[in-house]
């Protein structure tokens, strides 16, 4: 698979419908040295998402029966999203875990939502049952070519943008937006996947040598929680060798109080958890090595402004 030209096509393909997210360069944290850090919790509905969801739908033929997705939350409310702005229906399962903030996203794209009780899981064996019952367009949120190089066209961005550094700390969940990342940085630089110690579906399957179901749990569980690590960026993450470490719930907890203490930012903890790596002590660089951070998510819970 060519991933290069994927992404290519994907950036030119979703120009105009989302965000050029800003990247600025923090010396903080308590660190002692820089960071530069990509903010793209400020893209539409607050997350990286919207770049997969825009890239499937404008490569694709949307049936009459419209769009389904399951999701955590904030993937369904970038598909919400993209399908209002495109005028196609769409309807979003989610768990009760998703939290009132990314439930009211979806709520106000206008998309039909539907709460179901338990986890992402149980949303995903609705979404499927639906998608059987009506051939609606399925969406998968993070494990299809389109979604990972909709979700590279951040790296390009970044790129693009001027990013200077070795290495780069991304968040994990599912596993779309580390693999488009590794995808299109094809080795040029150091990636490093960050997950919660109690969500860490790409870690278990490095250990084991092969993606496998694990517990879901924790602050970062609503938007970090996939049951099991997408098979593509398993074998990005094999073939690229790229490290992998965890933090726990509180080390997320410190550097999301530290984004809005030093910086302003707002974010949720998911977005959070790459700088947590960092602030750990989880990753700790070579004393020349110049890092960058991707900040992913904004729909913190509850909301601050309702």
């Amino acid at each position: 698979m060519d991933w290069a030209a994927d992404i290519q096509a994907a950036a030119a393909r979703i120009h105009g419908h989302i965000l050029r997210t800003p990247v600025v360069t923090v010396d903080g944290f308590g660190l002692g040295y820089p960071i530069q850090m990509k903010l793209e919790q400020m893209q539409h509905t607050g997350t990286f998402k919207a770049r997969g969801a825009f890239n499937t739908l404008l490569s694709s033929d949307v049936p009459e029966s419209g769009l389904v997705a399951a999701s955590g939350g904030n993937h369904g409310a970038a598909v919400a999203y993209a399908a209002h702005h495109l005028s196609h229906k769409a309807r979003i399962y989610v768990p009760e875990m998703a939290g009132p903030a990314k439930v009211a996203l979806i709520r106000d794209a206008g998309a039909d939502l539907v709460v179901v009780p338990g986890a992402f899981s149980d949303a995903l064996d609705q979404a499927l049952a639906y998608e059987a019952e009506t051939r609606a367009m399925q969406i998968h949120a993070y494990d299809a070519p389109a979604t990972v190089a909709g979700q590279g066209t951040c790296a390009l961005e970044w790129e693009d943008q001027g990013l200077d550094a070795d290495t780069v700390l991304i968040a994990v969940g599912g596993g779309g937006l580390i693999g488009g990342a590794m995808a299109w940085f094809d080795g040029r630089r150091r990636v490093v996947a960050v997950e919660p110690e109690t969500s860490c579906a790409l870690h278990a399957a490095l250990k084991i040598g092969e993606p496998v179901d694990v517990n879901v749990s924790g602050v970062a569980a609503n938007a970090l929680g996939a049951k099991k690590i997408g098979q593509i960026c398993f074998d990005l993450t094999v073939s690229s060798g790229a490290e992998s470490v965890v933090v726990t719930d509180d080390a997320i907890t410190r550097a999301q109080h530290a984004l809005w203490r030093e910086t302003r930012q707002l974010v949720e903890p998911a977005g959070a958890t790459a700088l947590a790596a960092l602030m750990s002590g989880a990753y700790i660089p070579e004393p020349d090595e110049k890092v960058a951070v991707l900040v992913c998510g904004a729909n913190i819970t509850p909301d601050p402004f309702q």
